[in-house]
């Protein structure tokens, strides 16, 4: 069977990896740039960490209108931003957010209409010019937004994309050691991103021996470095690996696709504002569960794969099932909320919550397990229990 792979056409993965950030923007023979990133950033010095190489050699421009979460109107002002400042380069420096709003404003800066145009469940227009040239440089590790072609914005109700080749990031610079400083909440969301992100692409009806084997690989550095990482954010061997990781888990779901859990999570995040990473960490355990008759030799490698010590034994049922314990103690390790009821989400809005979630038909096409309405007000309504199967 053939598969179609895709990957950035130049990353620099691993510490001290932000060192080529010089020698690749000179090579661009460029004057102006725009460098779009997090306030917070800005002010605990990590962004001009990041910058320093390039700080006094170019004309540069902060662009700290970011926030979690991004709505289109936030898009929208961004896209018009770039369009009247004449800059010749962006730079993306942050979380998915930024990277995301940067990816976008660097390609359709360069295109005619508004960004609702090219949204993928309502848009009519189709990208036709490449944009600008961009850099994506991530500071935590999850989102993976530095290697696939997605821009994620919310909606009213529910979320949606803007997806392109050519919002590919032209370099990807991965360094750990702008992660160093991320709170251990933030460590703990990201990381389960990142896993996610890992589990769904290996599970995805997409997926592949490629995808197979880097996705795998993935779960495996997870399951060694993030608790670690939450605990000591300081050490660096860690937090390589969690950097590694959210890179590897990008390049697969890129590939391969995400599937019911990040379905299920946009709405939590576009209804009740719950940070992504959240959203997807307090849903995993649920619809792995639910969906577990369905991947059950896949799941039972996961379980191995993030348990090093753990020998397979038993059934590959029962290895399956283990491994939806695991990701339920992994949250709880991590102190991040195990149901909806910890968020203050009320049974009364699990209807909502489906009727918002059914409609990420993108997404839910990739579920090894065909999931409907009602197996979805399910899902939610035992991760507003608290309770798996």
């Amino acid at each position: 069977m053939q598969s179609k792979l895709i990957f950035p056409e130049l990353s620099y993965v691993g510490l001290g990896a932000i060192d080529n950030l010089y020698n690749e923007v000179k090579k661009l023979k460029v004057s102006r740039i725009i460098v779009i990133t997090e306030k917070n950033l800005v002010d605990l010095g990590i962004c001009s960490k990041a910058l320093k190489s390039i700080m006094s050699a170019y004309s540069i421009e902060l662009y700290t209108d970011v926030v979690p979460e991004p709505p289109l109107h936030t898009a929208e002002k961004l896209v018009q931003h770039i369009r009247n400042g004449k800059f010749d380069l962006v730079i993306g420096v942050g979380g998915g957010s930024a990277l995301d709003l940067a990816k976008l404003g660097a390609v359709l800066a360069k295109n005619d209409g508004d960004v609702k145009d090219y949204l993928n469940l309502t848009g009519s227009k189709q990208i036709m010019q490449k944009g600008l040239p961009k850099i994506m440089i991530p500071t935590t590790s999850g989102t993976g937004s530095e290697v696939t072609d997605i821009a994620v914005l919310s909606l009213d109700g529910t979320k949606d994309v803007v997806t392109h080749p050519y919002l590919l990031s032209d370099i990807a610079i991965v360094d750990p050691l702008l992660t160093m400083s991320v709170p251990p909440r933030i460590t703990a969301a990201t990381g389960i991103d990142a896993l996610t992100h890992a589990i769904e692409a290996y599970i995805s009806v997409n997926a592949n021996d490629v995808t197979d084997g880097i996705a795998v690989k993935a779960i495996e550095l997870v399951g060694k470095s993030l608790e670690i990482a939450y605990s000591n954010g300081n050490n660096e061997e860690a937090r390589e690996q969690m950097s590694t990781a959210s890179y590897m888990a990008g390049l697969a779901f890129y590939n391969a696709g995400v599937g019911g859990v990040h379905a299920l999570a946009y709405p939590l995040g576009n209804r009740f504002k719950l940070p992504h990473g959240e959203s997807n960490a307090v849903l995993l355990p649920y619809v792995m569960d639910y969906i577990r008759g369905g991947c059950q030799d896949k799941l039972a490698e996961v379980n191995l794969k993030l348990n090093q010590q753990v020998q397979q034994i038993g059934s590959v049922e029962q290895m399956s099932k283990d491994c939806v314990n695991t990701l339920f103690k992994l949250n709880q390790n991590l102190n991040l909320p195990t149901s909806l009821k910890d968020y203050g989400i009320e049974k009364q809005h699990i209807k909502m919550l489906s009727d918002d979630a059914v409609k990420q038909t993108r997404l839910l096409a990739r579920s090894p397990v065909e999931l409907q309405w009602e197996d979805i007000y399910q899902i939610y309504s035992s991760a507003y229990e608290g309770k798996t199967l």
